[in-house]
C-alpha cells in the first residue's frame, strides 16, 4: 500500500490536503489572518467548565432548538468536552495558537496528520451514522470518481491506489475500530475539494446542526454547526466547531468579535461575512447534508 504522504503529494490536485510536491495549500493555509494572537497557552479553564456541547450556556433570553433525539443535531449536542482545553496535535504537541478555541471535543485526533478541517466534518458525521447504524449512508467520495463506502468496507472490500484510480481488495466487521480504519482511507482521498459531492447548498437563514460552512478546494476550510439556540424574536445564534492543518483536536470556536457571547455567532442573513478565529467564510457558503 502507498503511504498516505505519498498519495497525498500525487492527488494534490484534487484533494484539499495534497500539498507535498507543488506546495499548494491545503485545509488552513493562504485563509484570512487569524484575529488572534499566535500563542501557546490555552484560555484557562473554569471549574464550572461545561462537560458537553449541551452545557454551553447560551446568553440571556435564548434557549436551544428542539431537536428530536433521532437527529444529527441531537447527536452533535451530546458531544463531550475535555477538562483539558489545549488543542494538541496529532503529534502530542500543542497547536500554536491557543486562542481560537473556547472548548476542546473529548475525540481522537489519531497518531497521523490527517483528521483536519473536511475530515473532522467526516468524522462526526459518520459517528453520528455508525452510532445509528446506518452503515449504507457513510460513504464519501474521492476525487477519481469512487464513493467510499463503510458497507463495502464491511463486506471486504478494500481500497488502494493503482494508477491514480482507486480499486478494490479484501474484509472486516462494524466495530468502532473497523470504523476508524476505514475512515483513515477516507482522510487520505478525500477532503475540502471533494465533499460537496455529499452537501446540497442551502441559503444562510436556513441554517441547522450539523450544516457545514464550506471553502472547496485547496486553499479550503470547514467548519461544522453544532448547536443553535434562539430568543423570542426568533434571532437564532450558533456555535461552530473545527479541526485545522495539522490535523489537531476538534474544537468549539471562540467569537472573538464578542456579538453576542463567548462562543455563539449570531445568525444575520444580511451579513456577507462569518469571521472565525483562523478563516473568513461567507454566507453563500452554507452547505447541508444530501
Amino acid at each position: 500500500m502507498i503511504s498516505v504522504r505519498y498519495l497525498k503529494s500525487i492527488m494534490h490536485l484534487t484533494l484539499c490536503h495534497c500539498i507535498a510536491v507543488f506546495f499548494l495549500p491545503g485545509c488552513g493555509q493562504a485563509a484570512a489572518p487569524s484575529l488572534a494572537p499566535v500563542t501557546a497557552e490555552p484560555a484557562p479553564v473554569s471549574a464550572d467548565a461545561p462537560l458537553s456541547v449541551s452545557g454551553i450556556k447560551t446568553p440571556p433570553g435564548y434557549t436551544r432548538s428542539n431537536t428530536p433525539v433521532a437527529d444529527f443535531g441531537f447527536y452533535l449536542r451530546q458531544l463531550k468536552l475535555k477538562s483539558n482545553n489545549t488543542v494538541f496535535l496529532f503529534n502530542g504537541a500543542p497547536k500554536a495558537n491557543q486562542q481560537a478555541q473556547y472548548a476542546v471535543l473529548d475525540i481522537s485526533v489519531g497518531n497521523k496528520d490527517l483528521q483536519q478541517c473536511a475530515d473532522a466534518v467526516m468524522r462526526l458525521r459518520a459517528e453520528y451514522l455508525f452510532v445509528e447504524k446506518r452503515f449504507e449512508q457513510i460513504r464519501f467520495y474521492a476525487g477519481d470518481g469512487t464513493w467510499i463506502s463503510y458497507a463495502a468496507w464491511l463486506k471486504g472490500i478494500r481500497y488502494k491506489l493503482s494508477g491514480n484510480r482507486l480499486v478494490h481488495r479484501t474484509p472486516v466487521s462494524p466495530t468502532h475500530a473497523s470504523l476508524l480504519q476505514y475512515l483513515d482511507i477516507v482522510f487520505s482521498y478525500c477532503g475540502t475539494a471533494t465533499l460537496p459531492a455529499s452537501l446540497y447548498k442551502k441559503p444562510i437563514t436556513a441554517m441547522q446542526p450539523g450544516d457545514i460552512l464550506l471553502k472547496p478546494g485547496a486553499p479550503g476550510h470547514a467548519v461544522i454547526v453544532v448547536d443553535m439556540a434562539q430568543n423570542n424574536k426568533s434571532e437564532k445564534i450558533y456555535l461552530l466547531a473545527q479541526s485545522y492543518m495539522p490535523a489537531q483536536d476538534i474544537h468549539i470556536l471562540k467569537n472573538l468579535s464578542g456579538k453576542p457571547s463567548g462562543p455563539w455567532y449570531a445568525l444575520q442573513g444580511n451579513n456577507d461575512v462569518i469571521q472565525t478565529p483562523e478563516w473568513t467564510f461567507y454566507k453563500d457558503q452554507l452547505y447541508g447534508w444530501k
